[in-house]
């Protein structure tokens, strides 16, 4: 047993993974890789994630990085005894998480990890990577000995619990199953790819992985001439190199076969070999300029493919051999399924998808849709679940947040505003524009510029106050929604729309210092002048919410020019949602009318901006009360599930919960923050932070709504999946919850 080059350890190293680990090359060392960045990515500082990686022997020494704390022989069974002991004397290693596959342990079918085991004092949690029906029984003994000493067993197909639970004698209760993971990619089109990799004109289908015997690539190939017939402009290219073992026992004897085929087919034009090892993100880009991804493997048992995983999950129309593992996870037109060993299969199956445009559209987009729970994030959130549930590692409630990015807003903002709808992540110029999204995104660009000082959100400041400013009529009010052309829409007035912009403007006139800086000041006097040529609409309103936010809007106007009639404003307007919560509250009920539906929590947060400016008690009791009673039906077992927008919730009638909306996380975010600015209690800070973790998976889809790659929300979390649609109005509540909590965090207060 070796130690790694000495490095400075934390006291937050909490958990060990055990498993082959780069730059050893194979699909253990990858997955070790990617799961232990995904765990340091989410939970780091405060949880670490440390690996000791396998060898092949005493002879191989790796010059590994600093994750790896140690590196042992896997066929020296001292070694896993004496790692057993090491573990057991550190207090920073609470849990061991062992990836299993045959043929990286030493001793028959692997049986040396199982005095590892037996010595190990700490849990152990084991990812089987393969699982095989009808075992003999030495494999069946060593399994069942395996998943005995583990306190939780993770399997990464629903077919692979089945199995066993079909064919060995285990406790079912300890399997978990949790997907493959995958890199989080953007749907994009192959052109881009094609270009950059010099593929431009071709038609392009891909396999990738690792070479060995098994592998059914010559069916592919023998498949290519009549596909060729079809579609003259075909490439097929071959991506990866031989498997270390396979060229230590016989060289490069199947690459050279697959050669020869090529050249009696006379196919050298048509199909490339990639003999190289490829970096994550140099095959991404390949998976992503690919119009047809091709898993030939032969082995109907395989149960897991990370290489299928990764294609689906960069939104590619798959054709697979159907194994086990491909046979569940395209299902409902997520891909095709060919015979082994059958070319004659793989040329319909590839010609159909190359000449139907449409059809190929729809695999990828099932594709793609169908793997978002399986991203990186999403499964390293699944293991840190899993790990709680046997010791407390770390609270699945996380104070670490993602990087602030900006990309997607960019991507929807032009020169006139932020645009509304969104396919995938590319702005949909025919939604047009609407004054709440503009109003929402002053507000993210003035929170940025506060906190960053940037150009680009003085930038942001001056799009959004001017669109402001020409969507209003001159008797004050706001037309809501602008075409394309930049036309004026529906020119029903929205009170709600009035009330946003407003607090939009009077945020931007309150918090830009306009002191030494002439920009700012050029600002604040066009909002000035938009807010007041609106002001008088305060009078007239009915609806709570604008009433809510027309409350915040004064508050902010009034920090700036304090005067008797704002704080006369407040009162009334505080007074009204007094008398609505007075009429529709009871004991069983405490709130302002008789449902709930968007939005809600903006309401008693506006009560405590009132108590703020008023100091009148009973506005900071109705907040109260009427937040607690919020939380009540919102917080359920430290997690938020807000009011599904599906049926809303009715004060005598049934909840819906299915179709969350970003937005209705974001406000209960601005709300606990307000309330514990104003109490004090810490109960509402750790809402603000449950209610953010919403964005990052903790909901009852377990799936991040958050897109890290490309900075932009989904819109909606349906009742079985998510809308990967992100649109400004999402993107725009997440950043401003993230905003917040960041300013939060430098301000302590609001």
């Amino acid at each position: 047993m070796h130690k790694q080059k000495a490095h400075r350890e934390t006291d937050n190293s909490k958990i060990c993974f055990l498993g082959t680990f780069p730059p050893r090359e194979c699909g253990i060392a990858t997955f070790t890789r990617d799961l232990a960045t995904a765990m340091n990515k989410r939970f780091n500082p405060s949880l670490k994630s440390r690996v000791v990686a396998i060898n092949e022997n005493d002879t191989t020494l790796r010059n590994y990085d600093s994750r790896v704390v140690m590196q042992i022989d896997g066929s020296n069974i001292s070694d896993y005894i004496n790692l057993a002991r090491k573990i057991n004397k550190s207090q920073l290693i609470k849990i061991v998480c062992i990836q299993h596959e045959f043929g990286i342990f030493g001793g028959e079918y692997g049986n040396y990890i199982i005095p590892f085991i037996e010595t190990l004092e700490k849990p152990v949690v084991t990812t089987f990577h393969s699982i095989l029906p009808f075992p003999d029984q030495e494999r069946k003994r060593v399994v069942e000995a395996i998943i005995e000493k583990s306190a939780a067993v993770i399997v990464m197909a629903k077919k692979a619990k089945e199995i066993l639970d079909n064919h060995y004698k285990i406790n079912i209760k300890k399997i978990h199953v949790v997907p493959h993971g995958i890199p989080n990619v953007s749907l994009q089109s192959a052109e881009k790819y094609k270009k950059k990799l010099g593929l431009d004109g071709k038609k392009i289908i891909s396999t990738f992985g690792m070479l060995s015997r098994g592998k059914g690539i010559e069916y592919m190939i023998k498949a290519m001439p009549e596909i060729i017939k079809n579609h003259p402009e075909a490439n097929y290219l071959i991506i990866g190199e031989t498997h270390p073992v396979v060229r230590g026992e016989e060289g490069e004897e199947y690459r050279n076969h697959l050669m020869n085929i090529v050249k009696e087919l006379k196919l050298e034009e048509h199909v490339k070999f990639y003999n190289r090892y490829l970096t994550l993100q140099e095959l991404i880009e390949y998976l992503l300029a690919s119009d047809v991804y091709v898993c030939t493997n032969l082995d109907k048992n395989q149960i897991v493919s990370g290489t299928l995983a990764y294609a689906t999950g960069c939104g590619k129309a798959v054709v697979s051999t159907p194994s086990v593992y491909a046979e569940e996870l395209l299902t409902a037109d997520r891909g095709v399924l060919v015979e082994f060993k059958e070319p004659e299969s793989y040329v319909k199956a590839v010609n159909d998808i190359l000449s139907d445009p449409e059809f190929k559209e729809r695999l990828e987009q099932n594709a793609y849709a169908n793997t978002r729970q399986m991203t990186w994030s999403n499964v390293a959130a699944s293991y840190l679940r899993i790990f709680n549930q046997i010791v407390e590692v770390k609270k699945e409630v996380t104070e670490k947040y993602p990087i602030i990015k900006l990309n997607h807003l960019k991507r929807l903002t032009d020169d006139f505003g932020i645009i509304q709808f969104a396919e995938h992540f590319h702005p949909d110029k025919n939604s047009g524009y609407t004054v709440d999204d503009n109003a929402r995104a002053l507000i993210v660009a003035t929170r940025h510029y506060q906190l960053y000082n940037q150009d680009f959100s003085m930038e942001l400041i001056k799009t959004h106050l001017n669109f402001l400013g020409f969507s209003q009529e001159e008797s004050g009010k706001f037309i809501n929604h602008i075409s394309q052309q930049r036309n004026k829409l529906n020119k029903n007035y929205s009170e709600d729309s009035y009330g946003r912009a407003m607090l939009s403007l009077s945020y931007a006139i309150s918090e830009l210092n306009n002191e030494n800086n002439e920009n700012n000041g050029e600002v604040t006097k066009k909002a000035e002048t938009i807010f007041n040529r609106a002001y008088s609409w305060f009078e007239k309103l009915r609806s709570p919410r604008a009433k809510a936010f027309s409350i915040m809007a004064l508050y902010y106007y009034n920090k700036k020019f304090s005067h008797k009639r704002n704080l006369a404003l407040i009162k009334r307007l505080s007074d009204s949602l007094v008398e609505s919560y007075n009429k529709e509250s009871s004991e069983q009920w405490q709130w302002f009318e008789k449902y709930l539906t968007y939005s809600n929590s903006k309401i008693p947060e506006a009560l405590f901006y009132s108590y703020l400016a008023t100091k009148d008690k009973k506005y900071l009791d109705i907040a109260k009360e009427t937040l607690d009673f919020l939380t009540s039906l919102l917080i359920v077992g430290g997690e938020l599930s807000l009011i599904g927008q599906n049926g809303w919730y009715n004060k005598d009638g049934k909840r819906a919960f299915f179709d969350q909306q970003p937005v209705d996380a974001s406000s209960m975010v601005s709300t606990y923050l307000t309330a514990y600015s104003v109490t004090g209690n810490k109960k509402y800070y750790e809402n603000a932070v449950i209610s953010f973790n919403w964005f990052l998976g903790k909901n009852y889809l377990k799936q991040m709504m958050y897109n890290e790659s490309t900075g932009g929300c989904y819109d909606g979390l349906g009742r079985f999946s998510v809308n990967l649609n992100q649109g400004a109005e999402s993107t725009l509540a997440y950043l401003s919850a993230r905003l917040l909590l960041e300013k939060f965090k430098k301000d302590k207060a609001l």
